[in-house]
């Protein structure tokens, strides 16, 4: 192999971890801080998942970078957490200030209210279910992608994801109706006034 020839591979392999990074370390880091808990340990599990990207050869992850990256955290976080024998959450308000798509100034008074709500509403969700929830529209990952991240199948991602955003349904419409909310006035129950 001549030297112009290697040159250009290394070229074309930091041009290939630049774009990646640029492309996929704000949700990366979303994820990891919603995994281990501080700032400075999720920028380390996204710096390290980087790292390792520039040891691989392109074409092996061509078609499936995001989920060896998803992965790649996911697995150092479960690591870390071995190591500590604790996994706190991140407070979902640090998760949300992380750079990424931030609101615009210009939203409304409602929607951050249920924003504010409904996040309040996920982190009171058991773990498996708030990971998928996360994983499936935070960072559009595939339920094939998930399940290939988690180690679970794909009917169990499926239901996963069902249980938690009938909950989360659920306990939203309680908030959105007021104080005053009772079975009365539901609209699930057989009494309710029309």
């Amino acid at each position: 192999m001549n030297p112009s020839s290697t040159s250009n591979q290394t070229n074309e392999r930091v041009e290939w971890v630049r774009a990646s990074m640029e492309r996929h370390e704000a949700e990366l880091l979303r994820y990891a801080l919603s995994l281990v808990g501080d700032l400075p340990s999720a920028e380390d599990l996204v710096q390290d998942a980087f790292f390792k990207l520039c040891k691989q050869e392109p074409e092996s992850l061509r078609g499936r970078l995001v989920p060896w990256l998803f992965t790649v955290v996911r697995n150092q976080a479960l690591d870390r957490h071995r190591r500590e024998s604790r996994w706190p959450r991140a407070a979902e308000a640090e998760a949300s200030q992380v750079a990424g798509n931030s609101p615009t100034p210009s939203a409304s008074a409602q929607a951050r209210d249920d924003v504010r709500n409904l996040m309040s509403l996920l982190t009171a969700l058991p773990p498996n279910q708030r990971e998928v929830v996360r994983l499936k529209f935070q960072n559009q990952l595939s339920y094939r992608e998930i399940s290939h991240l988690t180690r679970l199948s794909e009917t169990n991602v499926g239901f996963l994801l069902h249980t938690a955003l009938k909950t989360l349904r659920q306990r939203f419409e309680r908030l959105d109706a007021g104080p005053g909310f009772s079975q009365a006035r539901s609209p699930l129950h057989p009494s309710s006034p029309q």
